[in-house]
């Protein structure tokens, strides 16, 4: 039976991955961050709460295991997790090589060591492609004629917004721009679109041009959906291949009923 860690961060993801790894045959490897992360995960009988910082403790569980796939998933709350490392002597080395103390920095570095140690981490969508937008309108309704420059102006933007890591979510109506993703996240950039522009939104989402598919996925899922709605939104745009599209029997309900399109769709 082949072996996989998980880094397990918040929210449903890595609960989605559990189940996916467990249905194809892999023991999977249940590493927490956080005391809120799902408690299904909490109770899988292979589960490990552990202190970031402490890598060297992570490197010596994995190796210990014969595990050597890795896949971090979930939000990481990075308020909590930098603030509260807790270094072990590898964590202390691993800070004193780096050239500075930014958050990617140390996570990059962390995937580093991981990799010298002969543990490799995976794409975040390694047994998750079921769950990965596709190029296709997924509700009974899709966007009009009339949306296609809307929605072509739209991607333009949100490939100019990932490129000076900013956001990646634009709101677009009447082949306008509304609203730009900023620190706020996703669904507050869809709340004051609503807030600005009224009902009859189109929500694009698109992915970086150089996404560490490592540690960054961008995804949609039913909060988004509902935020949408809730702005009287006319539909939302993924891109295909580098997004994923969380909750999607529940999602696409709730759109159809409510005559909202979703589509994933190649740049």
């Amino acid at each position: 039976m082949e072996k996989i860690g998980i880094i397990v961060g918040n929210g449903k993801l890595p609960l989605y991955f559990l189940k996916e790894a467990g249905a194809k045959g892999y023991k999977v490897f249940p590493i927490g961050l956080f005391d809120t992360i799902e408690e299904e995960i909490k109770e899988h009988e292979n589960f490990r709460m552990m202190n970031v910082g402490r890598i060297g403790e992570i490197i010596k569980y994995l190796l210990g295991n014969n595990i050597v796939k890795l896949v971090m998933l979930g939000k990481v709350e990075k308020s909590i997790l930098f603030s509260d490392m807790d270094f072990d002597d590898y964590g202390k080395k691993l800070l004193e090589k780096l050239p500075d103390n930014k958050d990617e920095t140390l996570l990059f570095g962390i995937i580093a060591l991981l990799k010298l140690c002969g543990i490799k981490v995976l794409p975040q969508n390694h047994l998750l492609g079921n769950f990965m937008f596709k190029n296709k309108v997924y509700t009974y309704c899709g966007p009009e004629k009339k949306d296609d420059l809307t929605i072509k102006m739209g991607m333009e933007a949100a490939k100019a917004l990932s490129e000076l890591d900013a956001g990646q979510t634009v709101v677009c109506k009447d082949s306008s721009v509304v609203a730009l993703e900023g620190i706020e996240g996703t669904d507050q950039t869809i709340l004051r679109a609503g807030n600005y522009a009224g009902d009859g939104c189109i929500i694009i989402k698109m992915a970086r041009p150089q996404q560490d598919m490592r540690v960054d996925i961008p995804a949609v899922g039913l909060d988004t959906i509902r935020r949408a709605i809730e702005i009287k939104a006319k539909g939302i745009v993924g891109e295909a291949g580098k997004m994923l599209f969380l909750d999607q029997e529940e999602a696409i309900k709730l759109a159809d009923e409510n005559k909202f399109f979703i589509m994933g769709i190649k740049p």
